[in-house]
């Protein structure tokens, strides 16, 4: 098995002779960011531009730019605020512009695919569960309305979308970074408030990340992201999504603890999912993928394929239209919030504002 079907990660700024090599000869679908590849706009352009280069076709190249502490180009950029903030003191018109902006910084960047935005119903805002001011907000119709716009208009930059964490990482009491939490959800319970923002944007969805969360309610043996009574049989039957399916990061504490590499992406794949993600543990990917035996899906290559279609060549990166952009993200924060910059007065609450 290639690796065609995962989007992997890098281990720093530059591509290093072995990661070229091992990325020439699996062709994964994709490449992820985080803050660790990211030192500058420039030097994200050259690694963007090598990871095109090295690739017999477009790849996905992907990051997690969602606002507040999750904006991974935070250390040398500006810092908008996070959607809870946006849905709470923002205009529909600045939500429109934050998107907007959001995809036009990416696109420069070379990037093509923005995990975002989260459509996960708020139901414990306090809880130290990872989503803690990533959520548009608690009620359905509040999500859909404003993760709706800023999708909206960063796809009309050419960027990607993906809304996450399907069915519902909401209802997580716990971060699965750590381990696997579990719901007390049936799939009726669902289909009353959680599900309704992807059912509202799906046709406005490039893709649905999957969460790693069990409810064994609807499958009493698999987490969400494995389980192919919910990737196959819900997402992808009964509600009729036909756009890509993707894995939450199967190196999180949730998956790595109890499946195993090489057993995580096999149940993955075998569950519906299109591509997974294999986010930092890169060790032996060439031998794991060697030993598995898992049948090609025509239907899921074609997905893809389908896909790589609407991956647009970058802009010409210019100094000057990186520091345009970044003032106007500026501005619209200090309209916002009155400040220049995003920046909460606590500790990191989950690796993901970290990575």
């Amino acid at each position: 098995m290639k690796a065609s079907r995962l989007i992997v990660g890098l281990s720093g700024p530059e591509l290093t002779s072995e990661e070229k090599s091992l990325f020439r000869e699996i062709q994964p679908a994709g490449y992820i960011l985080f803050s660790r590849n990211l030192v500058s706009a420039e030097q994200i352009r050259g690694l963007t531009d090598s990871l095109n280069s090295i690739s017999q076709h477009r790849p996905f190249i992907s990051i997690d730019q969602e606002g507040g502490r999750v904006w991974r180009t935070r250390e040398f950029s500006c810092a908008p605020p996070d959607a809870a903030t946006f849905s709470k003191k923002a205009t529909p018109r600045q939500i429109a512009q934050f998107g907007a902006l959001t995809g036009q910084l990416l696109q420069i960047l070379g990037i093509n695919l923005n995990f975002a935005p989260v459509l996960d119903l708020d139901h414990f805002p306090e809880q130290n569960n990872g989503l803690r001011g990533r959520c548009w907000g608690n009620h359905s119709q509040t999500v859909i309305n404003n993760a709706g716009i800023f999708n909206r208009w960063m796809r009309k930059q050419t960027i990607l979308s993906c809304g996450k964490h399907f069915p519902s990482n909401g209802l997580a009491l716990s971060d699965p970074h750590h381990d696997l939490p579990v719901a007390d959800a049936s799939k009726e319970d669902l289909l009353k408030a959680d599900l309704l923002p992807y059912t509202a944007l799906m046709p406005e969805l490039d893709a649905i990340m999957a969460c790693h969360l069990h409810f064994p309610k609807i499958d009493p043996e698999m987490p969400a992201s494995l389980s192919r009574t919910i990737l196959t049989g819900l997402l992808r039957y009964q509600l009729g999504y036909n756009g890509l399916i993707l894995t939450d990061d199967l190196d999180m504490g949730a998956i790595v603890n109890h499946y195993g590499r090489g057993n995580d992406i096999k149940l993955a794949l075998e569950a519906g999912a299109d591509i997974a993600l294999i986010c930092h543990n890169m060790a032996n990917l060439p031998e794991v993928l060697n030993s598995l035996q898992i049948d090609e899906d025509p239907d899921s290559l074609l997905r893809i394929e389908n896909q790589r279609f609407n991956l647009c060549r970058p802009p010409d990166f210019t100094e000057s239209k990186w520091k345009d952009l970044n003032e106007e993200m500026t501005q619209l924060t200090s309209e916002v919030i009155g400040k220049e910059r995003f920046e909460l007065d606590r500790p990191s609450q989950s690796p993901v504002e970290d990575y």
